[in-house]
């Protein structure tokens, strides 16, 4: 079985950066053998997010190259020269895409690599090789849509799989429930719900906003809720000044600030990343429910101070028990369908590494992003967009992309020329499941 340097799980924006990155460090001498397996059938960015009139909350300059290389294949700029668009692009003055047209360069992007992804793959597992008293490969194991196992051996590895929808306790006992879903998967599951006369939205941030405009949008008829614990609806603080949190330097301030610390500078910016939608989009809402007080008919609702205490299944809809927080009091109320933009954990890396959990005193990573391991545990495995809590609030956004990675792709040359003194390329004979 052929080894490989590295295999990424997932090919979102972070591992196409890297792909990227490795790909320019071939010019310098640097041949990474690298390998990625996505979970869906082909390249899809926040598929079922894809609203109309939906722009991104950050600048096109901080795409999957420009702050690492400005001279790359691989900017935005160059993907809009390719497609004849720059001009007028330019002529948008503006230094926000549509999230459309954002969607489409990251597919270009990531086509230049399909030599070596494998799409529709689901990483089940990932075992340690042991040489000895030591692990020198991983064993990783995937499942595609004919329920093959494929297995490939890897050096190292990397994990950028994202988040994971975020469901609230008060909601679990409604799994399967198909009246009720997360917003990421709005567009697909809405399109059930076309007769729904009263629809919650449940959230404070960005996506419960623009989905309710979007629900607002889709029909005359239809009331919609727009539920939250929070009095108002803060926007975005996109200020200058703030907006340094998310240079790659404060990445250092950070990871070197005392862990007891972080939590206070997380705490400080927390709205400047969490339910805070733009401020224009606020603005659109609010419009929105001042125009019902002009025509005296009051369509929508904005529960604000508002919880969700239980959440029960009967025949004629989700039936909430909603808890005022102004007041003290409860009440009941149906809905048809309800929106969960409750956000995402990001966790899930932690399940598929259990394997592994002898060889980790925990989860921590270093300032390169690469997991802390035991003497005897050679392979390198790093995380991308899981590291906020030692890393900052960028960890999960575009905004330290290309420049992590080109951190990343030097701790795994010095990782890769440390493991190939020690060990030859060999092949292995396994039985393939």
């Amino acid at each position: 079985m052929k080894i490989y340097d590295l295999i990424g799980i997932g090919f979102g924006p972070s591992n196409i950066a890297l792909a990227i990155t490795l790909e320019e460090k071939k010019l310098t001498g640097h041949h990474i053998d690298a390998f990625f397996i996505e979970k869906q059938p082909t390249f899809a960015w926040h598929a079922n997010m894809m609203l109309d009139n939906a722009h991104m909350q950050v600048s096109f300059l901080k795409d999957l190259a420009t702050m690492r290389n400005p001279c790359s294949h691989f900017t935005f700029t160059n993907y809009l020269h390719q497609k004849n668009r720059l001009q007028d692009f330019i002529n948008l003055k503006t230094f926000f895409p549509s999230r459309h047209e954002f969607n489409d360069y990251l597919a270009w992007a990531a086509s230049h690599f399909d030599h070596s992804c494998a799409y529709g793959e689901e990483v089940i597992e990932i075992l340690p090789e042991k040489q000895g008293d030591e692990v020198s490969l991983l064993r990783i194991r995937s499942r595609d849509h004919m329920q093959t196992i494929r297995e490939r051996l890897t050096r190292s590895l990397v994990i950028s799989i994202g988040g994971q929808p975020r469901i609230p306790d008060s909601f679990m006992g409604l799994k399967g429930d198909k009246r009720i879903f997360h917003s990421h998967h709005y567009l697909k599951e809405i399109k059930q719900h076309v007769h729904a006369k009263k629809i919650a939205v449940v959230g404070a941030g960005q996506s419960a906003a623009e989905i309710f405009m979007d629900l607002h949008q889709r029909s005359d008829t239809a009331q919609v809720d727009l539920i939250m614990r929070a009095r108002s609806i803060k926007p975005s603080d996109d200020s200058p000044f703030v907006n340094e949190i998310f240079n790659t330097d404060f990445t250092d301030y950070v990871f070197n600030t005392p862990e007891h610390e972080r939590g206070r500078i997380l705490g400080e910016f927390w709205h400047t990343n969490y339910a805070a939608p733009d401020l224009v989009l606020i603005e659109q809402i609010f419009n929105v429910l001042y125009q019902q007080k002009v025509t005296g008919t009051e369509r929508h609702r904005f529960l604000r101070r508002h919880t969700v205490r239980k959440a029960i299944g009967r025949p004629e809809g989700i039936e909430f028990t909603l808890h005022d927080l102004n007041n003290d009091h409860e009440k009941k109320t149906t809905y048809d369908a309800v929106i969960l933009a409750t956000g995402y954990h990001r966790d899930h890396f932690k399940s598929l590494l259990t394997p592994l959990l002898p060889y980790f005193n925990d989860f921590t990573v270093n300032r390169q992003y690469r997991i802390n391991s035991q003497p005897q545990f050679k392979p390198a495995i790093f995380l991308q967009g899981a590291c906020e809590a030692s890393h900052g609030l960028s960890d999960t956004l575009l905004s330290v992309t290309a420049v992590r990675t080109n951190e990343i792709a030097h701790a795994l040359i010095s990782a890769f020329n440390i493991s190939k003194s020690a060990s030859s390329k060999r092949t292995v004979t396994t039985a393939m499941a």
